[in-house]
């Protein structure tokens, strides 16, 4: 199908916010930047991936974070690290992963719970995890003390490339993946 005029103009529209954007782009944010309600975006996303793949260009639209991002094709990311110096990786310590993993799985959590599921004191790591704005308060809890609720942020969807919660993998999977049955159900089934 060929985009008439007015459908021309907003896939152009379309790709500069993406390509402008630091964040993923939101049929809210699509249709704050029009100042009307645009058609659907995932329509003109698929509209817009088609042309790219047509014109074999180096970037492509993925679906992170409930919206959608431009990124370069995977096989254009050595020339990116070459020239910027970065791995593009986010590197957290193990006990970063474990923490971000327990809050992804179980959120909202308080830190006492994070605390009795992993079997130590997690202040740092927490403290570094809001820094890195990967989780978040999600807020307080009805229990006594009324503690903080932790939970995830879009920027932990954007970091492991998911488009939602959804998307994490299921604890059978990452069980069959291990092989030794063990880990994910503590998490499952820690109280």
């Amino acid at each position: 199908m060929i985009p008439n005029a007015v459908d021309l103009e907003l896939l152009q529209i379309v790709e500069a916010l993406l390509t402008a954007s630091p964040e993923p782009l939101t049929q809210a944010r699509l249709n704050q930047a029009l100042d009307q309600p645009a058609p659907e975006l995932p329509a003109i996303i698929a509209q817009l991936q088609a042309r790219f793949q047509a014109q074999d260009r180096p970037v492509e639209i993925v679906s992170v974070a409930g919206g959608y991002q431009l990124v370069t094709r995977p096989e254009y990311r050595h020339y990116l690290q070459r020239m910027f110096r970065k791995t593009g990786r986010l590197a957290l310590s193990r006990a970063a992963l474990e923490t971000i993993a327990v809050v992804a799985y179980r959120q909202p959590l308080t830190k006492t719970d994070i605390d009795q599921i992993r079997g130590v004191n997690c202040d740092s790591v927490l403290r570094s995890l809001l820094e890195k704005k990967l989780i978040t308060i999600k807020g307080r809890d009805e229990g006594v003390g009324r503690p903080l609720l932790y939970g995830t942020t879009g920027a932990f969807l954007e970091a492991f490339g998911l488009a939602g919660l959804g998307d994490l993998p299921k604890l059978r999977e990452i069980e069959e993946i291990m092989g030794d049955g063990q880990g994910p159900t503590q998490l499952a089934h820690a109280t």
